[in-house]
């Protein structure tokens, strides 16, 4: 079998990677990356609904868990979002703003891979796809790492090789394997920014809600929350606030929602008594409420009533119906329609400002591998740029 000498071999041609790679390759190292898709950046073509969001413009480390809440500051305040943004622009890329500072590709988000791949063959990186890591091993050149197709020796070794999401695009965890070969602690990993399963009983209540979606205030039972919509779906609950607050659920907990979190119920229904006291109190919150959704609920929690026969304890119930609304998710629908992977090699293990191991010199970790998980919409791709570049200035 052949062995490639390279200065720099990066695992994983996802964000973090070819980040990585253009950086250390402009600097004039030998860069060589591998992973084991048939194409780069397949995680990338297929976010945002095919257009990504690659970046939010109001990254910031209070974005993203980590055990270690400093960690991401170094990283993301000498590579940020204006900084990735002002590389797309330079190559014309066509992009629009969203709510909340999300930024999508306005096409397609080959338009931004190709921008990607680009940077990547002026930085005279090369690449081989379908090739698979089967050992690693450190010696006095740096690392030899052995593959199905051939062996790499080179003097920096970076691992690039993203979570457990989306099995279906090759997720692996080699990335903790090596981390754990050369004695790095892996936290725990879970599935994050992912969809809710809910209990049968809770199932059948909601069945025919698929496809409605509300704008709600989503808490946890610590009290983090996030105002965005929720979305009923055939297995259980989805929708931005639903992927956000996930990333901080545990099993066994519930969740709050606040269905009208804009007015205040209570209020609202002392109007009504005023200004329309004939119409049943049914009809007036599927006024401002999805009617399929109130007729779901009203059985059990909506009086059978005109509005002007509520009384005050009615009042009182529905008010805190509707906006302390508490439900316990059965799961999540884990690492197949997760965004993300929660948890990952231990950042205490790392430097902040090279991701490089404490314990292993010449070993790198970047990106969704290691413990910073950010929120849903564009954190995650941004982390991973700030990483691939702070890496990739020093391999």
């Amino acid at each position: 079998m052949t062995t490639i000498t390279t200065d720099v071999l990066i695992i994983g041609a996802g964000a973090a990677g070819l980040m990585c790679a253009a950086t250390a390759g402009y600097r004039g190292r030998s860069v060589s990356v591998i992973d084991m898709g048939k194409k780069p950046a397949r995680k990338i073509l297929i976010s945002g609904g095919g257009r990504c969001n690659f970046t939010n413009t109001n990254a910031s480390p209070e974005n993203y868990i980590c055990q270690n809440p400093h960690f991401t500051k170094s990283a993301l305040s000498r590579y940020s979002a204006d900084d990735f943004i002002e590389l797309v622009d330079r190559h014309g890329l066509a992009y629009h703003h969203k709510t909340l500072g999300q930024l999508f590709c306005d096409n397609s988000a080959q338009d931004l891979v190709d921008i990607l791949l680009t940077e990547f063959e002026w930085a005279g990186v090369n690449i081989d796809m379908r090739t698979e890591v089967l050992s690693v091993s450190a010696n006095n050149n740096g690392y030899l790492v052995t593959t199905n197709n051939q062996n790499y020796q080179c003097q920096s070794l970076v691992v690039a090789s993203g979570g457990l999401t989306m099995p279906k695009l090759g997720a692996s965890p080699i990335g903790y394997k090596i981390a754990e070969q050369f004695g790095l602690h892996v936290l725990p990993t879970t599935a994050a920014l992912v969809p809710f399963t809910l209990h049968d009983h809770d199932k059948q209540r909601f069945d025919g809600l698929s496809g409605i979606s509300i704008y709600c205030q989503v808490s946890n039972e610590n009290g983090t929350s996030f105002n965005e919509n929720i979305l009923f779906t055939h297995r259980g609950l989805s929708g931005p606030a639903i992927l956000q607050i996930s990333s901080y659920w545990r099993a066994g907990q519930a969740i709050t929602i606040n269905l009208l979190p804009e007015q205040t119920l209570s209020e609202t229904i002392t109007q009504w008594q005023k200004d329309q006291p004939q119409k049943s109190i049914k009809n007036l919150l599927s006024s401002i409420l999805p009617k399929r959704f109130i007729d779901a609920i009203a059985q059990e929690n909506i009086p059978d009533k005109a509005v002007k026969q509520l009384n005050h304890a009615d009042i009182a119930a529905l008010h805190q119906y509707f906006h302390y609304w508490q439900i316990k998710p059965n799961g999540t629908e884990g690492y197949r329609t997760a965004e993300v992977t929660l948890g990952g090699v231990d950042t205490n293990e790392l430097s902040s400002k090279t991701f490089a191991s404490k314990k292993q010199q010449g070993l790198y970790f970047i990106g969704e591998v290691i413990d910073v998980t950010g929120w849903l919409g564009g954190y995650n791709f941004q982390f991973c740029w700030s990483s691939g570049v702070a890496c990739g200035q020093v391999v």
